[in-house]
């Protein structure tokens, strides 16, 4: 346990930590959306932020998260407004915002794509103490959202209709559920990078899922599993010297893949002992009678 005696590794623990715990709680709203590829996109528009960071001398956590939130409004527009035209619109906002950030990181007089590499596949030893303050109050907006309004977040995610008819603000859910996937982002691209974040989304996700089918415990596992893998991965990273975010990742899917071997014969078992359980012949209520007098015929 050396490793945290180096102020260092304590700034990335807690960011790792942070990270797994919200990466897997928006995400189990976007899974849900069918927009499991969200974080992707929002990731490509936030290298833009990272890089007018660089080029205006701010922080480039917080210049990244104002350009992904207002990526993550204009890709909702585009959902809303975009009718046939609106795959075509997205790309060009994915593309056009890692052109800008390579642009913009390039024309900075302290930039150059070493620095900008760090925030693509994430990076222990640049987790400032600044960074780690940004995180933690990102982190904190992130959690009050996804648990504070689930339920809202969870009927607008299964059935948009039924939601709209119940009363819910639809539109506006759904903007906030971007907002809150464009901040995760940038939660977790210094541990993970921009590039392999959504994949922290969705895998643990799909991984809780093979074991429970209700929300709550789906819930509860993904994040479980987000923090084992995010804790792991910087661990191993640590000793190994391998690249935290590429670790993180197979870890998480390495844990879709066991959970998933197990989950086959533990399905085939419930099967066969709900099938034991049923009784053989008819319940008594469905039961056919033997005879019908004449008062039972259909439609008296």
């Amino acid at each position: 346990m050396e490793f945290l005696d180096y102020a260092f590794m304590q700034r990335a623990l807690l960011a790792a930590v942070l990270v797994g715990i919200t990466a897997p709680a928006i995400g189990i709203y976007l899974v849900q959306r069918r927009q499991a590829l969200m974080g992707d996109g929002i990731g490509h528009v936030a290298m833009t932020g990272v890089g007018l960071g660089f080029l205006l001398s701010w922080s480039p956590v917080w210049m990244a998260t104002l350009v992904s939130v207002l990526g993550a409004v204009l890709m909702e527009l585009i959902r809303w407004f975009g009718r046939t035209r609106g795959d075509i619109a997205l790309a060009m906002l994915f593309y056009g915002g890692m052109a800008g950030g390579v642009m913009f990181i390039n024309l900075a007089p302290t930039g150059s794509n070493a620095n900008l590499t760090s925030y693509l596949f994430g990076s222990l030893s640049t987790v400032s103490a600044s960074d780690v303050t940004a995180i933690c109050l990102l982190a904190a907006f992130v959690v009050l959202v996804t648990v504070g309004l689930r339920r809202q977040l969870f009927a607008v995610s299964q059935d948009e209709e039924f939601a709209r008819v119940t009363g819910l603000p639809v539109r506006a859910l759904n903007l906030l559920t971007a907002i809150t996937a464009a901040v995760t982002v940038t939660v977790a691209m210094r541990v993970v990078g921009l590039l392999l974040v959504s994949a922290l989304m969705v895998v643990p996700v799909a991984a809780a899922q093979q074991l429970t089918r209700s929300f709550a415990a789906t819930f509860a596992i993904a994040v479980a599993i987000g923090v084992a893998v995010t804790l792991g991965g910087t661990v191993t990273s640590y000793y190994q010297d391998v690249p935290p975010g590429a670790t993180i990742v197979l870890l998480t899917i390495g844990a879709f893949v066991v959970l998933t071997a197990l989950a086959a014969p533990l399905a085939r078992r419930r099967a066969r002992a709900l099938a034991a359980a049923q009784p053989a012949g008819d319940p008594a209520e469905c039961a056919i009678p033997a005879t019908r007098g004449a008062d039972d015929e259909i439609g008296v």
